[in-house]
């Protein structure tokens, strides 16, 4: 079973993947937004591998997990311990699908972009949903006015968890996202 975001692409349209470089400068925000996160909620290794969770790229997607417009989607599978055939023993399993042709859209569109903080960013981003999903503070099933009230809290909290880091670039990806730290009646994507 999976609910998603988004809408998904037609399996005809072309579309840029990240080459070699890109692929670890990606990675690099990867661990650098798991820390992160897990700084800011306080979590330790332990609680930190209990929200089951994977990051993929376009290379690596299933044509179901593609969408068209956001530049990540998060997934939810549910996920079975190997052998158990109990219920009991499902758990939430989060898929965080990089879309690899709309962030580099983004950056050929915005000079003051650059991979590493943009990824970063919307790396940050899932992970505090995907936090926030496994301790029950948002609900995946939300409706249209939960999601986007939500997005607006997690742009915040993503906005908090950075704020303080010192990365080239960075400050150009959260001027990017300010529309999204205004209040909800003013909230327009960026």
């Amino acid at each position: 079973m999976h609910v998603c975001y988004g809408r998904t692409m037609n399996a005809s349209t072309p579309r840029r993947t990240f080459d070699a470089e890109q692929i670890q400068r990606v990675n690099q925000s990867v661990t650098m937004a798991e820390e992160l996160v897990s700084n800011f909620f306080k979590m330790s290794a332990n609680q930190w591998l209990r929200p089951k969770y994977d990051v993929s790229t376009l290379a690596d997607l299933t044509p179901a997990e593609i969408v068209d417009g956001p530049f990540a989607q998060i997934i939810r599978y549910e996920g079975q311990r190997k052998g158990s055939p109990l219920g009991s023993d499902a758990y939430d399993y989060y898929k965080i699908c990089l879309q690899d042709h709309a962030i580099l859209a983004a950056l050929d569109s915005s000079a003051e972009l650059a991979l590493l903080p943009f990824c970063l960013y919307v790396v940050v981003h899932e992970l505090v949903h995907i936090v926030r999903f496994s301790k029950f503070l948002q609900n995946f099933n939300a409706t249209a006015s939960e999601k986007l009230a939500e997005e607006h809290r997690v742009h915040l909290i993503t906005h908090q968890i950075l704020s303080n880091v010192r990365l080239t670039g960075l400050d150009a990806v959260i001027e990017y996202y300010r529309s999204w730290r205004t209040p909800l009646e003013n909230l327009s994507s960026p």
